[in-house]
């Protein structure tokens, strides 16, 4: 729970930006591991459009490099240079919404390849994705395609909410010999938190629970962690303490914590970026309604992003992100049963 754990509670910590953690991570990595290189669209000198890759050019040199803008070919390079067992690479596309271009070489030969051939090959590969709305980028700039791949044997997907997850995330990932698809929320990016100076590493698979309660579970993602964890403490004030679990992975769900804090709460509220409409809460309140029904004390509810092409209006997309209010509303209305 919360930031640092038990176990790291007498290691020095630093406060740390989202990006500065994420290009602490890869820095890290590929010192650790020489066979690791890191390319996409400006991500060299230039250091990433978002300033994520900033300094590791420099570092790095050739193993860090810019590439056409050709989504297509970014993946299906580090494809390439995955199976042949010498390299482990991790590209950026520069806005994740165009891992579309690339569909084919993302939803099947990064995911299903390494079964189709008998597990004779490693497919190593972390595949960077900024996502989500931040600053008028408009419909094709802006949107959170995570729940697409949840559909995708084979791939892991990771969506980091604090500087912490993120650092500890990324270097698990590029550890990973199977693909890995990292989101990393555009707004987060200059979000500060705390992060151990030492060496750490957090597994796929395990929830952490940002704040704990008793009268209804929050599960969100992303920025929207944040934004249920304000949520939650004006809830407080009214006499409801809301527990706000951060999945950190979507695949592998860790349903087990969700379940538990379910059984605890008897209410639950699903908060993303992505559509409502097939958004990963939709896959996660199946579940739930499949392994805890009889735990509930309520329907689950989910808010996500209404079903329309982001706007391109700075003044208008702040009305497609879900909003603290929006929580409050719901969380109202499920404690009226």
């Amino acid at each position: 729970m919360n930031t640092i754990s038990k176990q790291e509670s007498n290691v020095k910590v630093r406060t740390l930006s989202m990006r500065d953690a994420i290009i602490e991570a890869l820095s890290e990595e590929m010192e650790r591991d020489p066979s690791t290189v890191l390319f996409g669209e400006d991500v060299g000198k230039f250091g990433g459009v978002f300033g994520a890759t900033k300094g590791l050019h420099e570092k790095f040199g050739s193993r860090v490099f810019d590439t056409p803008i050709a989504e297509t070919t970014i993946v299906a390079a580090a494809l390439g240079m995955a199976i042949t067992g010498n390299v482990r690479p991790i590209p950026e596309l520069q806005f994740g919404d165009f891992v579309g271009v690339a569909f084919d070489e993302v939803f099947h030969k990064l995911g299903k390849w390494r079964w189709m051939h008998g597990g004779q090959m490693e497919i190593p590969v972390t595949l960077r994705l900024p996502v989500g709305i931040a600053g008028g980028a408009g419909p094709e700039h802006s949107q959170s395609p995570q729940a697409l791949f949840m559909h995708g044997p084979g791939l892991q997907i990771v969506v980091p909410s604090t500087p912490y997850d993120a650092k500890g995330l990324l270097k698990t990932a590029i550890r990973e010999n199977n693909p890995v698809l990292f989101f990393e929320h555009k707004v987060l990016y200059d979000m500060k938190g705390e992060v151990p100076e030492g060496e750490y590493l957090i597994p796929f698979g395990k929830a952490d629970i940002k704040r704990e309660g008793t009268d209804i579970t929050i599960i969100a993602t992303a920025l929207q962690v944040h934004t249920a964890l304000d949520a939650a403490k004006t809830l407080a004030k009214q006499g409801v303490e809301a527990e706000v679990i951060d999945p950190r992975t979507l695949a592998p769900l860790d349903m087990d914590t969700i379940l538990q804090s379910v059984k605890k709460t008897g209410r639950v509220l699903i908060v993303h970026e992505e559509p409502k409409t097939g958004g990963s809460g939709a896959e996660i309140a199946a579940r739930i309604s499949e392994h805890a029904l009889f735990d509930l004390l309520a329907p689950v509810k989910r808010i996500g992003s209404p079903d329309v092409p982001i706007a391109q209006s700075i003044y208008l997309e702040q009305f497609y992100r879900p909003s603290e209010q929006q929580i409050l509303d719901v969380v109202s209305e499920l404690m009226e049963f």
